[in-house]
């Protein structure tokens, strides 16, 4: 009986978080941003979590970022890196986006606010929201290629001609 009660609470938690939920952060030049506005733009969006520590992280955005130009025009999406590094550690962060030159929103979640909100265990995690702001997809670690599969279910929510 315990353990059903384990999985009803883990699947109730899981379906819970279908949109990003009302938490405010800070970007890397220290404007408030409402996470929850990031579900209300009407475009295609990925949430990444990332850190400056994490190599898969770094990788994956990299990926990304080398496709963000052809996804923008194709369909229309934003990306949002949300960096987890603590207090100690976000000043690394600007020098590293800026050398890397990414051109996608960055925001920091120093206190991992975010991170227990949406229920991450580990980075890197990444999140699809459809054009209504609803979590469709999500997966979490890194492997080269993972970029291509997002791009099938991203492709997947165009409308049909």
């Amino acid at each position: 009986m315990g353990l059903f009660l384990v999985f009803a609470f883990l699947s109730k938690a899981q379906k819970e978080v279908q949109t990003m939920p009302s938490i405010v952060l800070k970007d890397m030049d220290g404007k408030s941003k409402n996470v929850a506005e990031y579900s209300q733009s009407g475009k295609i969006t990925i949430i990444s979590f990332w850190a400056t520590w994490c190599s898969p992280c770094k990788k994956e955005l990299n990926n990304m970022h080398e496709l963000y130009d052809e996804w923008k025009e194709k369909y229309d999406l934003k990306i949002v890196a949300v960096c987890t590094d603590n207090t100690r550690n976000t000043q690394k962060v600007k020098p590293y986006v800026d050398g890397q030159g990414w051109e996608f929103d960055i925001i920091m979640d120093v206190n991992q606010d975010l991170q227990r909100a949406m229920n991450i265990v580990q980075i890197p995690h990444t999140f699809l929201l459809d054009q209504n702001g609803k979590i469709i997809y999500q997966h979490s670690g890194y492997v080269e290629g993972d970029e291509f599969s997002l791009e099938e279910k991203i492709k997947a929510l165009m409308p049909k001609k």
